[in-house]
């Protein structure tokens, strides 16, 4: 699959279905976090969704996405996880791995990372978890492994880095990145404004 079309495709469900329904959920006391599961063959999204912690503190928004793809009426039109991306806009959580492993998937993409979602979202709960309770990220220790049995991981800002500096696409890319990267900061602000708990960057 060519990376630069699979960059962009994934750009456009996060500017086109997860952030319009992102600031859906954030006006009702969730945060920024949310998830899309895309067709591997034409890449068309299954299901897009922000975040519903609002409703339940574990509906982060990979536990959303599921969630919602499993209250379709029709089964039969589920399609197998094995045939599908799993799009997360932030690297996910310990929990969030699990469930990703348990529904079958073998790749996922991520957009922020749990760098980023800590010094730019003030949550820290990700590296927090994976430190305490099972002790990883420490001594040059990974926080898991990227690419293991069950599943592959791709951090999307590595993938762009990873073109070569004259690729004529490079430079659109992370440009598209940082425009999305100001949106999410957009929306984190009118979250913790929401909350009395304003964000300085």
């Amino acid at each position: 699959m060519d990376s630069v079309k699979l960059i962009n495709r994934l750009f456009d469900v996060i500017e086109q279905d997860i952030i319009p329904d992102t600031r859906v959920t954030i006006a009702r006391g969730s945060c920024v976090f949310g998830g899309a599961i895309l067709n591997k063959s034409d890449l068309s999204t299954v299901v897009a969704t922000g975040n519903g912690q609002a409703e339940n503190p574990i509906w982060h928004g990979e536990i959303n996405v599921l969630n919602t793809l499993w209250k379709t009426e029709d089964r039969s039109k589920i399609p197998e996880a094995k045939n599908c991306i799993f799009l997360s806009t932030h690297q996910p959580c310990s929990m969030c791995l699990s469930a990703i492993t348990w529904a079958g998937y073998d790749n996922f993409y991520y957009l922020f990372t749990y760098e980023e979602t800590r010094d730019i979202f003030k949550k820290s709960g990700d590296i927090d978890i994976l430190k305490e309770v099972f002790g990883n990220g420490e001594n040059d220790r990974p926080y898991y492994n990227p690419k293991n049995a069950f599943w592959t991981s791709y951090s999307i800002r590595e993938m762009i880095n990873s073109l070569d500096k004259c690729h004529p696409d490079r430079q659109v890319l992370l440009n598209r990145m940082n425009d999305i990267f100001k949106v999410y900061v957009e929306l984190s602000n009118i979250y913790y404004a929401n909350m009395n708990k304003p964000v300085t960057n």
